[in-house]
């Protein structure tokens, strides 16, 4: 084998697949190459499966890491295996079919061609038009940063704990903050995009000082932007336990409360660190398996 045909034949859950260039780095600070990548996601897939495995995939490809170009890519690959399931979309003007990552072959070829994240819709491909949960996006606006944002997350946190709605709050990999409400899927994605819009709206008028809903840049004025249009049907973010293309390979990673509260380095939360990380606190992301009811929220915000 010549070193420009870097390919290896592995045997996946009784899939075959070819990996290429494993030995690739994606993350050049660190040194962490395509196959470390592709180690954590595979060790991590009993834990990353379960919120990807219904849904739409969306790839965002970094073929060269992070330093070169990437793309996105909605449509599944012409070439990929007849074995990876796939979603044609009714309501694509474009008749878009989408991949989905249901097993740990698919999640996988996904890394070997080049997706360090892991974005799903949030939505199954069994009711595509009901989500399966909402997120509050929180993205500071410079000079802001993650400990801003954290504090808003506090503050979110607290109206949701007085309507009595469980939530996750993680850090969104980079310098934001993601808060996911787990639904029982039987609202709209307009009814759910109204009422977090709503909660949106609510912190904003309390706390004009750190807060906007403001869409265009030039007027967020350094504050901490909160994006209610994440809960759109076929919009992505990056998804729980997902790499982000960072120059430590940051991991999106949900917090116990009294981490919000008491504050945390995201820089601790990395490819190379995470292990420690579950082994101190384990799964959080476990409480996302049983929905919220959303009536609650649409009555008192919308």
């Amino acid at each position: 084998m010549s070193k420009k045909d870097q390919t290896i034949a592995v045997i996946v859950d009784d899939k075959t697949l070819s990996l290429s260039n494993l030995d690739k780095v994606y993350f050049p600070e660190q040194e962490i190459s395509k196959g470390e990548l592709i180690r954590y996601y595979s060790e991590m897939a009993p834990i990353i499966l379960p919120h990807l495995k219904q849904s739409p995939f969306v790839m965002v490809r970094y073929p060269d890491g992070i330093n070169g170009d990437y793309f996105y890519q909605k449509e599944c690959p012409p070439h990929a295996p007849d074995w990876i399931t796939r979603y044609s979309d009714p309501r694509s003007k474009h008749g878009l079919t989408y991949l989905v990552c249901d097993q740990l072959a698919t999640l996988v070829y996904l890394i070997n061609l080049g997706c360090i994240e892991i974005h799903t819709w949030a939505s199954s491909i069994y009711k595509p038009n009901f989500p399966k949960w909402a997120v509050f996006d929180l993205d500071p606006d410079p000079p802001s940063g993650f400990k801003e944002a954290i504090k808003v997350a506090e503050w979110l946190g607290e109206i949701l704990n007085e309507l009595k709605v469980k939530f996750l709050v993680k850090t969104s990999g980079a310098t934001g903050v993601h808060i996911l409400l787990p639904l029982n899927d039987n609202h709209t994605y307009a009814e759910v995009q109204s009422g977090i819009e709503g909660i949106c709206r609510f912190l904003t008028a309390q706390r004009t000082e750190s807060c906007t809903v403001e869409r265009a840049v030039r007027n967020r004025q350094g504050k901490v932007y909160l994006d209610y249009l994440q809960n759109g049907r076929g919009r992505t973010m990056a998804g729980i336990y997902s790499v982000r293309p960072t120059r430590l390979g940051h991991i999106s990673t949900p917090l116990l409360w009294e981490e919000v509260v008491q504050g945390i380095n995201p820089d601790d939360f990395h490819v190379r660190s995470f292990r420690r990380r579950l082994e101190k606190v384990g799964d959080l992301s476990t409480m996302m398996t049983k929905g919220n009811d959303f009536s609650s929220i649409l009555h008192y915000f919308t």
